[in-house]
Order: C-alpha cells, then structure tokens, then sequence
C-alpha cells in the first residue's frame, strides 16, 4: 500500500508542477487556449491521443464491446488508429490549421462564424458545445470507482474530487501548454499501461494460446449456432460492430476539443510527423484496450452483467494481478481520465468566454479579462462535473446516464459535416450547416428520450449516434444544393487561406 500511495503522490506532485511550470506563459488567450499555435508534433499527437481515450474507453467500452464482440473488437481499436487518428489527420490536418490561423480563430464555434458571416451560427455552435461536453466531461469519471476501491480502498466520491480538484488546478494554472506536456507524460504511463495489463491478464489465463483456446468454447445465448463466434473475425454482430466502428472513429473528426488541437500544431513538418505518432498511440493503446476485452467472457463467472453492468469487467480482469502492477493500472487510468477532462473543460470555458460572453457584454476586453474568465469557468465546468458523477453514483439517476450517451453522437452529428464541407467545398451555404445543427440535436434527443418512435435498429445509442453522423455529411451538401449560395466574397476570401505561397525544402515538395 506503501508503495501505491507514493506512485500516485509523485503522479499528481509531476502535474501539478508542470501547471506551475507553464503558469507564466500563459498571459495571451492565444498561448492559454492554443499555445500560440506553436506547440510540437509529439506534445499535439500525445495531447490528441490522450484527449482521445479516457476510462471510459480502458473501463466501459472495453469491457462492454468485448463481452458482445468478444477479440472482434479489436477492429474498434483499429477504426480508431486508421480512421479516428491517421485519416482524421490527413482529411482535417492542414486544412483547419491554416484556415483558422487565416481567420484568427481559437475556437471551433468561432471558426463557423467567421467562415460563413454569421454570428447566429457561432452562438448556436458554442451552446451546443456547452450543453453536451458538460455531460461527456461528467463520464470521465466512470470506471474510476471499482479501480480505486480495488487498489486503495477509497471511497468513489474521493476520488472524484481529488481528480477534479488537480485537474483543475494545472489547467487553470498553465493553460493549453500545461495540458500538453501533462497529456504527453499522462500518454507514455498510458502506452507502457496497456501493454502491462494485457501480458499480465493473459498470463493469468495461461497465456495468449489458451485464452483463444477458451475463449473459443464460450457459447452466445444469442447466436448459438455460431460456434466460437468470440473468437470469430468479425464476432457474432458484424452490424452491430460497424456501427461502434464508425460512432467511435469517425466522432472524433467533429469534436471541438479533438479539432482544437490542429489549430495549436507549429507548422506543416509537424503535421506529418504529428499523424504518424497519433497513428501509432491510438494503435497501441485503443487496440490494446479493445483486444484485452476481447476476452471479457471468460470473467463471465466472476462478473454478473445483468446486476453489476459491464464496468465490472475490467476490475474483474486486473483483480488478480500483482499488487503494484493494479496500481499502476489505476495510475493509467487516472492518467486517461485527467488528460480528457483537462481538454474538455479548457474547450467549454475558452468557448463560453470567448464566443458567448466577449461578444455580447464587452467587445473590449483585454487577454488578462478573457483569461480570467477562462479560469473561473473552468472551475465552474469541474465543479459542475464532479457534482453530475456524484450524484449519480449515490441516487443511480438513469437520466443522467442517458444524457451522457448522446453527447458523443451530438456534438459530432452537428459539427463533423459542417466542418469537412466547409474546409472544401465553396458552396456550402450556412442554412444547410443551420440543419445539420438542428438535425443532430432533435434527432438524439429523441432516440435517447423517445427511442420508441425510431426503427429497433436505431434506439441504440451507439448505432443513433453513428446513424447521425453519416447523415450530417450527406445533409450539407444537399441542403446546400437548394439553398441560397454564400457571398462569393466571403467565400473568396475563406479559401484565399489556401492561395498564400509558402517555401518548402525540396525533399518536402517531392513528397
């Protein structure tokens, strides 16, 4: 215990003084929201990585996707790395980083202002953003209870408000700079995690040859005739798989707090370097997450699901390693959690300050006001966080949870097509970005609330959310096809970004 309870104090004492570190040189909205836009290639794909996969991943999903896939979820892991990292990268890389540097913007809901001349989108976008990330940076802390409980014996609601309270404090104290040289550190505990937990589990199953092997004897009440189906290459669901796939891959392209973080990235160079090492983190450390549970099944006599939910999985999984290695497990996790939470409440507070109550109370105010705003904000977020998780730890509020499975699918329905059409295309008109806003939101409002009125296939979350997203591409160009085209001037002037000559070395332009 002795040993435990160090590891964690000389986690939390390295974040903190790297907050304290970078305090100084956050004093511009610019360094403190996107570090100047000068930050490297392993701080951006480390922070991306780490923004990408919390517990929610290692704890629920693995355990969740793993008991109904059984290893075939592994391809969510791969998804992950192909779609949700390295093609997210090459698609949306370049294009919003020199597009927002070009429009000065720090947010993603000032960026559609800006690009489509109009404040109405932009205070749509940053209440979108407010009203769904608050509930997704509320998930975070899932997962966390059985881990800790398991390793020290602390009660859930501790954990919360430790985890909470130095969160706040390094993000508060040193901006976007603090977040990401935390997220790069809180990322190798995360690479060299994964793969301690997935030898020491198979090792307790006696290795890798018969996990497979008994895992291939276990029968889906579902799908009985399919023999081995947990060990099949595309498990018992394929659909049903897909779906998580794409929810969990393709989401990302479309969340503020993912896409913030290209407009922060240095220059060009980085980005090719920055693809690559986000690629091979997601690989590593979603594939490893997703294969190990792959083999939730065979905890099946320790974990009853029905009663204990699939958050109980992983626990089971870990319980009988050794000692130090479980608390190094809860370090990764913690490190998961803290690294998404630290994005998630740095996005809200800089949206809220700077595309809600700048415009609209004091079109003046200085860096110093803006920053202060920030960081009060970012109290308020945490705090309000914090107090979601608890109650419903303590009430089991089935509302709350239900708010929580459509952030994800919201926030990426309303903003992945505006997004990717607005990057390329000169015609997409702001009446069909104003759709897509409305569609995302009435739609997963309504499969979370009133899924009755949905086909069966779509009162799931995951396949609404995925159901969302592919529709909010294809809306937009639609919509833009009848409605009215966006000022040529406006739009010259959006896509002029592309036009500025720059000079490469010619090692760069063979490529």
């Amino acid at each position: 215990m002795g040993a435990k309870i160090a590891m964690l104090v000389c986690f939390f004492a390295v974040m903190l003084g790297i907050g304290w570190y970078y305090r100084k040189t956050a004093q511009r909205v610019s360094d403190f929201v996107i570090g100047g836009r000068e930050v490297g290639p392993w701080l951006t794909a480390f922070s991306y990585g780490t923004s990408y996969f919390s517990a929610v991943i290692f704890v629920g999903y693995a355990g969740q996707f793993g008991w109904k896939y059984g290893l075939a979820s592994t391809w969510t892991g791969i998804g992950n790395a192909l779609i949700g990292s390295l093609l997210a990268w090459v698609v949306l890389g370049r294009r919003t980083r020199i597009m927002t540097q070009h429009y000065d913007s720090a947010t993603m809901p000032d960026f559609f202002g800006r690009r489509f001349s109009s404040p109405g989108l932009r205070t749509a976008a940053s209440l979108i953003t407010f009203v769904f990330l608050i509930p997704y940076t509320a998930s975070l802390y899932n997962g966390l209870s059985r881990l800790f409980g398991l390793a020290f014996n602390i009660d859930y609601t501790w954990c919360i408000l430790l985890m909470a309270v130095l969160t706040g404090i390094y993000v508060i104290a040193g901006g976007y700079m603090a977040t990401a040289v935390n997220d790069f550190i809180q990322g190798i505990i995360m690479l060299f995690g994964i793969i301690a937990v997935v030898g020491g589990v198979l090792a307790t199953n006696g290795g890798f040859t018969n996990a497979i092997a008994s895992l291939s004897q276990v029968q889906n009440t579902q799908t009985p005739e399919l023999s081995g189906a947990f060990t099949s290459f595309f498990g018992p669901d394929p659909l049903g798989l897909l779906s998580v796939v794409i929810l969990t891959s393709l989401g990302t392209w479309g969340l503020p707090q993912m896409v913030g973080k290209f407009y922060a990235i240095r220059d060009e160079a980085a980005i090719n370097k920055g693809m690559v090492i986000s690629t091979i983190f997601a690989l590593v450390v979603a594939g490893g997450s997703y294969f190990l549970g792959g083999f939730a099944r065979l905890y099946g006599g320790e974990v009853d699901v029905a009663t204990q939910g699939y958050d109980a999985i992983i626990p089971a999984m870990v319980s009988k390693l050794p000692d130090l290695l479980i608390g190094f497990i809860v370090i990764l996790v913690l490190s998961a959690s803290m690294s998404t939470l630290s994005a998630l409440v740095l996005t809200s507070s800089s949206t809220l300050t700077l595309d809600l109550i700048k415009p609209r109370f004091d079109r003046e105010m200085d860096d110093r006001s803006q920053i202060t705003w920030i960081r009060w904000l970012i109290v308020l977020f945490v705090a309000i966080s914090a107090a979601i998780a608890i109650v419903q730890f303590k009430s089991k509020v089935t509302f709350i949870a239900q708010l929580m499975g459509i952030s994800w699918g919201t926030l990426a329905g309303a903003f992945l097509g505006p997004l990717v059409w607005s990057l390329y295309s000169k015609k997409t008109s702001a009446v069909s970005v104003w759709c897509c806003f409305a569609f995302a939101v009435v739609f997963m409002c309504g499969a979370t609330f009133f899924p009755g009125m949905y086909p069966v296939f779509l009162q799931n979350p995951i396949t609404a959310g995925a159901f969302c997203m592919c529709i909010g591409l294809i809306i937009v160009p639609i919509i833009s096809l009848f409605t009215k085209a966006p000022d040529t001037e406006s739009v010259d002037k959006a896509f002029a970004a592309y036009d500025r000559k720059v000079s490469v070395p010619v090692k760069d332009d063979l490529g």
